[in-house]
């Protein structure tokens, strides 16, 4: 009986610990120190940077204005209004953009409007396109820290994405942007410390214009991001993790849009989990493709709140068997 138990409560124990030990050993490496990076003194590439947005006008004059004067002559700032039943398209032109509009009922998603935008902006392509979404503002030196990265490196590149708590949000909200900071700038900065990839992260990318055949952006996967980037590793093309790059936006104000949100985050991580984790982790394997093993590692850390309701059951219920038996 003991010895059943042993086994019963030891191989999911043993699971969980994976994911356990690469979150400590990446939030131990982030804490670390280290010296800032010299700017860089050198032109940058030619850049285009594609704004996807569907139903964003209230919002989207604030994103342009914070990218616009880093653009030079030469760069490209498109706007793709996707879907759209209010006015963005028409606010994005006002603030300076170039615009393209997508309707398409079959086919909604990111994906396709990022598609839909790259297609465009192929008849005169930039070096560098760069990703930011229509709700998010840009620190001072963003395109110029991620470009020249991106394009030293020759691999796609993540800037630093924080969501931030509105002013006045209640503890749940606050709780929500420590664990954001955790997800997307300890745990990145500890792998890249020891020269180990990121996941993309949805807005503050960068790719060389080159290598987007490498991938299939027309996909209406809830979370393409996660996609993209192991899609990337696989060509040989591993995510590089930029700190000095910083995109901000804010977490929706309402409980309904920040319940929203949070669900298909999650719900889409741990769709990838299930579904692809398995064969990720034997491909890396198979291959000796240890980036790609990193990132599935990586993966396999479910989001906080869940990670910390999985240790809570796994040690009451240790301590039940123990009493009891």
């Amino acid at each position: 009986m003991i010895t059943f138990l042993n086994w019963l409560l030891g191989v999911p124990l043993a699971i969980l610990l994976l994911p356990v030990l690469v979150l400590f050993v990446q939030v131990l490496l982030a804490g670390l120190p280290v010296r800032a990076s010299a700017p860089a003194r050198r032109p940058r590439p030619r850049v285009a940077v594609l704004v996807p947005a569907h139903n964003e006008s209230s919002i989207i004059t604030a994103t342009l204005d914070s990218l616009r004067p880093q653009l030079l002559e030469g760069d490209r700032l498109l706007v793709v209004a996707d879907n759209c039943s209010d006015d963005t398209a028409a606010t994005a032109r006002a603030a300076g953009a170039e615009v393209v509009e997508r309707s398409n009922d079959q086919q909604r998603g990111k994906g396709y409007a990022l598609d839909f935008g790259a297609r465009h902006l192929a008849s005169d392509a930039p070096d560098v396109l760069i990703i930011v979404d229509a709700d998010c503002q840009v620190s001072e030196g963003f395109i110029e820290r991620l470009a020249i990265q991106c394009m030293d490196s020759g691999r796609p590149t993540q800037a630093l994405d924080l969501m931030r708590a509105p002013a006045g949000s209640g503890l749940k909200v606050q709780i929500a942007e420590f664990a954001w900071c955790v997800k997307n700038k300890a745990r990145p900065l500890g792998w890249a410390r020891l020269g180990l990839p990121c996941q993309l992260m949805g807005t503050g990318m960068a790719f060389v214009w080159r290598d987007l055949p490498l991938i299939t952006l027309a996909s209406g996967h809830i979370v393409e991001d996660l996609k993209m980037g192991l899609d990337f590793c696989r060509g040989g093309k591993p995510p590089l993790f930029c700190p000095d790059a910083l995109v901000t936006s804010y977490f929706p104000r309402s409980d309904e849009g920040l319940t929203t949100q949070r669900t298909r985050w999650e719900h889409g991580h741990l769709g990838v989990i299930l579904g692809d984790a398995p064969k990720l982790l034997g491909e890396s394997i198979a291959r000796g493709n240890f980036n790609l093993l990193a990132m599935t590692l990586d993966l396999l850390v479910p989001p906080l709140a869940l990670l910390t309701l999985l240790l809570g059951a796994a040690f009451t219920l240790s301590w039940l068997v123990f009493f009891l038996f």
